[in-house]
């Protein structure tokens, strides 16, 4: 959490979204990496004045983020690959973000243990997501059959140390492990989703109790709502205790599956994630996951079975796609994308919103939904649709 920049600096904007409310021409002070004050004169004196037409908000958090500039994860999990990857996304407006590590052999969740802390000295890294291996094989998606596994001692071991390394959650299928052991990472620090999962409601519910928090990727490699056995899905939507990220890439859930968890959950439980896979970042169309050949065509990224290999998408493309193919307010979909993933990671007192005291992660955009700028505790990096004059 630290990143901050030493000196003042004050952006007006003709639009800033506190995290709450759309607000008119204004500017934000911001002086040792925090907001230090919100003003709403036209004619204030600024460092930095954004193009007339774009929005200053709190930038993204992505709480599932396996890939980027060409870097997956499992195959560089060191502070080199972790750069890369957060470097790529801060381009989209994500200033905050979990990489996430699938499934994979003890040694190399192990590799990223050795590297997690030096990773937090990273601009944009808040903690790591492990995702496994503890799955349903039934609901493994793209996840290695081979390498799924109940936890035993020495996963145990490194899967704990990253409760002390930032904010970090691990995925699991509740239904495959002990209780105990759910007790046990969540008193390690860690927050724990259910996903990959074939857990009846009544299974959630009992996993909801001993500390599981969230949902990983709602709608898929889950068990479905039925009349007479909700699922996983059903308990998501239907437990207010549980937080859930969601895809909105139009692919991986219907645009009426989005609605209805919209619906269900609301702005506050329920999160916008990318999934993102090395792509991102990058004119390339394929690469390598764990020894499988990943296509993308048509904005699919697919295995050579067919089966969906993690999302060609950005947060600020998640959030365009709420707006545009779900018809979430621009207001509802920001908060999906900041506040609420930052509330669920327990930052919800530092990040999130722009508002005194609160760390300055900042993301400017027009209304085509291009990035015009990001700050990471005061820190700027103005991107490619802002101009000259107004990079300063």
């Amino acid at each position: 959490m630290g990143h901050a920049g030493s000196t003042s600096l004050t952006i007006a904007a003709q639009h800033i979204f506190d995290g709450t409310d759309m607000h008119g021409p204004g500017s934000v002070t911001i002086s040792q990496g925090r907001i230090e004050s919100i003003s709403f004169e036209e004619a204030a004196p600024a460092s930095i004045r954004l193009p007339h037409d774009a929005i200053l908000a709190p930038a993204f958090i992505d709480i599932q983020v396996n890939g980027g500039g060409g870097v997956l994860l499992n195959d560089q999990p060191t502070e080199a690959g972790v750069r890369r990857i957060v470097e790529a996304h801060r381009k989209a407006g994500t200033t905050g973000c979990l990489p996430t590590l699938i499934t994979d052999r003890p040694e190399v969740v192990e590799r990223l243990a050795v590297a997690a802390e030096g990773c937090l000295d990273i601009p944009g890294v808040l903690g790591f997501h492990l995702e496994g291996p503890a799955l349903n094989r039934s609901r493994k998606g793209i996840h290695p059959e081979a390498e799924i596994r109940v936890p035993d001692r020495r996963d145990l071991a490194a899967i704990k140390s990253f409760g002390d390394r930032g904010r970090s959650m691990v995925t699991l299928a509740p239904e495959c492990v002990p209780a105990s052991m759910i007790d046990e990472l969540v008193g390690a620090g860690l927050r724990i989703a259910a996903g990959h999962s074939d857990a009846s409601a009544a299974e959630i519910r009992q996993a909801v109790d001993h500390g599981i928090s969230g949902v990983t990727h709602l709608f898929n490699a889950m068990s479905q709502l039925s009349a007479r056995e909700p699922g996983l899905v059903g308990a998501a939507l239907e437990d207010d205790r549980l937080f859930a990220g969601i895809i909105c890439d139009g692919i991986h859930v219907d645009r009426a599956a989005l609605r209805v968890a919209f619906r269900c959950k609301g702005r506050d439980r329920l999160m916008l994630v990318s999934d993102a896979m090395p792509l991102v970042g990058t004119d390339d169309r394929q690469f390598l996951l764990q020894g499988r050949q990943i296509t993308l065509h048509d904005n699919r990224l697919t295995g050579s079975d067919g089966t969906l290999a993690g999302a060609h998408l950005t947060m600020i493309e998640a959030v365009r796609n709420a707006v545009a193919l779900v018809g979430i307010s621009l207001v509802d979909a920001l908060i999906m994308s900041s506040r609420t993933p930052a509330a669920f990671l327990g930052l919800g007192s530092a990040l999130g919103r722009i508002a005194p005291g609160y760390r300055a992660d900042l993301v400017a955009f027009n209304p085509n939904f291009e990035v015009v700028g990001t700050w990471i505790g005061g820190v700027g990096s103005m991107g490619e649709a802002a101009t000259a004059s107004e990079r300063g």
